[in-house]
This record gives structure tokens, C-alpha cells and sequence, in this order.
């Protein structure tokens, strides 16, 4: 149970958060990376927890929750050092927009992606990965072994344009 002192990454600009454990979570995993606890990157944080789907930038930066006042550019730089430290996910093709998820430890998601107007949607199904994962972790002797698995098509909106 988070104390009141770690509820601080929430309550500093969000009067009710249902997530304040996953923000206290992610804030520190984000400090063990080698990050520094900064407003914007607790707020960066928060606003990637709170959504429940994958983010791009300008959502992120045009949210209207960054209490710290960051501008576009220092979004930019705290996304891509989380990404880089592991902390979240970049999904997208690479000639669109970016959108970035949070990694929480343990948990994974996985994408559909429209190769036409670059929707993202999570897939809501057991993942057929896992198992695989977990025998080739044994037999590999590889530890913390994870996967990204993302399927990409025409969405139906496309589809019918």
C-alpha cells in the first residue's frame, strides 16, 4: 500500500486517482532506470496509466494534466528515455505517429494495427505467446524474457472506404 507521501505523485495535480498504486509503481521503476522524480515525469506517468490505451505524443503533451507546465519537446525527451529504460512501450508504424503504452511488470498487451490509418486496438484474447515464451526461457536458460506481439492489417473502417 502506497503511503501518503508516495500518493504525492498523484494528488499534485489529480484530486481522485483510481491508479495512484500503478503511478507510485511506475514512478519509482522510472527512478531505478535512472530517471530523475521530476513533475513532468510524474504527470507524464500518470496520464500513460490513467488512459488504458496506447498514447501519442501530442495526446500526451495537449492532455491538459500536465501540471508541471512541460512543453512538447521535454514530453518528447521523458517518452523516449522511459521507452529507452523499458518503462513503456512505442507501438505504430514507423511512417505515423508514435503512441506509447506503459510496461507494467508481469503484464503484457498486444496490438491489432491498421496498416491504412494506423488505429491501434488491444487484443482482448489470451495470448497464444505465453507458453511459448515461458519453454523457451527454459530450454534458452535466457531470464526476464518477454515478447511484443503486434498483428497488422486493414481495419474495418478501411476496409469498407
Amino acid at each position: 500500500m502506497p503511503s501518503h507521501a508516495d500518493i504525492h505523485a498523484c494528488n499534485h495535480v489529480h484530486a481522485q486517482c483510481e491508479n495512484a498504486d500503478l503511478v507510485v509503481a511506475a514512478v519509482e521503476r522510472a527512478r531505478e532506470a535512472g530517471l530523475r522524480r521530476t513533475r513532468a515525469l510524474e504527470d507524464v506517468l500518470h496520464i500513460l496509466v490513467e488512459a488504458h490505451r496506447p498514447l501519442t505524443l501530442a495526446d500526451v503533451a495537449e492532455s491538459g494534466q500536465l501540471g508541471s507546465g512541460a512543453d512538447r519537446a521535454t514530453v518528447y525527451r521523458l517518452l523516449t528515455r522511459l521507452e529507452e529504460r523499458g518503462v513503456i512501450r512505442r507501438l505504430g508504424l514507423h511512417d505515423r505517429s508514435a503512441y506509447y503504452t506503459m510496461v507494467f511488470p508481469g503484464e503484457h498487451n498486444d496490438y491489432l494495427i491498421c496498416n491504412r490509418c494506423g488505429k491501434i486496438e488491444r487484443l482482448d484474447i489470451a495470448c497464444p505467446v505465453e507458453a511459448l515464451e515461458t519453454q523457451i526461457a527454459q530450454q534458452s536458460g535466457f531470464a526476464s524474457l518477454y515478447h511484443e506481439l503486434e498483428f497488422y492489417g486493414v481495419c474495418p473502417a478501411c476496409a469498407e472506404a
